[in-house]
């Protein structure tokens, strides 16, 4: 056995946690697994985020930690990076890193990117920036753009870098965990998992918001809060947002440390005439085994159901859970117009627990999803029946090969083979995260 230590966000606060990781041999491993890549500090560390394919098949990515180690960033084991994957001919795949984060540009991008239509990337960095104002913290986190340069280099911009608390105000936001999206006409949206209400929040800090970065005619950003959580209505939303065909935006909120609901919902935001947006939440959730701590985003299917995760909750006497060992649910739009939310598998652990990313559909309608459950962690697949119900298998179980841990959603390319990261290793010494590949 060995010990990892682990960061993450909860209620809002990063915490430094020790796990022991038991290395079990896997006996669920249906699928092949290839190791497209291995972190080892310099060129990236710790990838809790998820990849995204360019048009010729490149993989990009980010690393929380790594890159430059000089960099004065939280734990000081550098800022973070971004990074490229590219196929070779021989099958193999060279990582290229495209930017190494400073400080003042950012520090611990813990989301993953997203294109432009002219092949920028756009994502988001935790902390650094150039404010002072969050205390204890290096910056209140930034949203940043890299460009391709004709020679192959990349340059990077700083788009917006959050202000946190300027006197008793927290009125932009601080600490952008989650990645971002684009409406039709091109502006940025995302969540800040403090800021906004400066009144809310058992750590003084507010409860979070929701943002929009709109472009300007010589290139800057303004900056606009679409909505403030007051705590009862939401509470540190930590994911990605998403649109339905109306314009109408989701997501979720985590709620607080150690809650047993309280500010985890499922909220929507519709903009009105005047610019404004009105909230309402869909579901909030009680603790237990209607779950908790939703850390995920959501996904969209074609009749206008969300599905999910939450981290926590299910199954109460789930081994090592922290109140259950999370689920996945879905919420079905009523008659009346409120939502049912339904319960469509409940993880038990040993081995697979713990569900903290995004889920993807598949063109069939399957649901993918990894689970980093506090040991080793899986890759798990649920298949929806005529009865309604859906059937939960499990394609990989990461037992140190090296890979283990895997926090991030997974993304499909054109012949159904799966692509993920999983944030630590096993035995392997100076390892430090891997890209990998499922293949059916």
């Amino acid at each position: 056995m060995r010990t990892k230590k682990y960061q993450f966000v909860v209620g809002g606060l990063l915490k430094l946690v020790s796990w022991t990781l038991l290395l079990t041999p896997s006996c669920y491993a249906a699928d092949k697994l290839k190791v497209l890549h291995r972190f080892t500090g310099a060129n990236g560390s710790t990838p809790l985020a998820g990849l995204v394919f360019d048009t010729a098949g490149n993989l990009y990515g980010t690393t929380t930690y790594g890159g430059d180690l000089s960099c004065s960033g939280y734990g000081g084991a550098g800022c973070g990076t971004v990074f490229k994957l590219s196929k070779d001919p021989d099958g193999t795949w060279t990582e290229s890193v495209l930017h190494k984060f400073s400080g003042a540009d950012g520090v611990m991008p813990e989301a993953g990117l997203i294109f432009d239509a002219a092949g920028n990337l756009y994502g988001t960095t935790s902390y650094g920036g150039s404010s002072s104002n969050c205390v204890g913290y290096p910056g209140c986190g930034t949203v940043f753009k890299l460009s391709p340069n004709s020679n192959g280099s990349w340059t990077e911009s700083v788009l917006y870098s959050f202000k946190g608390e300027v006197g008793d105000l927290f009125y932009d936001g601080q600490f952008p965990r989650a990645g971002l999206i684009f409406d039709a006409a091109g502006n940025l949206y995302g969540t800040t998992v403090l800021g906004g209400d400066s009144t809310c929040g058992q750590f003084a800090g507010g409860c979070g918001s929701v943002f929009k970065l709109t472009a300007n005619s010589g290139g800057s950003w303004t900056e606009s809060l679409l909505y403030s959580f007051n705590g009862s209505d939401g509470q540190y939303p930590s994911s990605r947002l998403i649109f339905d065909p109306d314009g109408n935006l989701y997501g979720t909120t985590q709620g607080g440390s150690g809650t047993t609901g309280y500010g985890a919902v499922v909220f929507k935001l519709a903009p009105n005439s005047d610019g404004s947006w009105s909230e309402s939440v869909l579901h909030a959730f009680s603790g237990l085994s209607d779950g908790e701590v939703p850390l995920a985003g959501l996904i969209l299917d074609a009749t206008g159901s969300l599905y999910g995760t939450a981290e926590q909750g299910g199954i109460q006497t789930c081994a090592g859970g922290y109140g259950g060992c999370g689920l996945v649910f879905k919420l079905t739009q009523k008659p009346d117009g409120s939502w049912k939310k339904t319960a469509l598998h409940m993880f038990a652990g040993k081995p697979v627990g713990d569900p903290a990313s995004d889920l993807i559909f598949d063109a069939a309608g399957n649901i993918y999803g990894t689970a980093w459950g506090r040991t080793n962690g899986a890759v798990f697949k649920m298949t929806p029946g005529t009865d309604g119900r859906w059937a939960y298998s499990i394609l990989k179980v990461f037992d140190g090969e090296p890979g283990l841990q895997p926090t991030a959603p997974l993304v499909l390319d054109n012949a159904g083979n799966l692509y993920g990261t999983t944030s630590a290793c096993g035995p392997e010494k100076g390892c430090d995260g891997v890209v990998f590949e499922i293949t059916p």
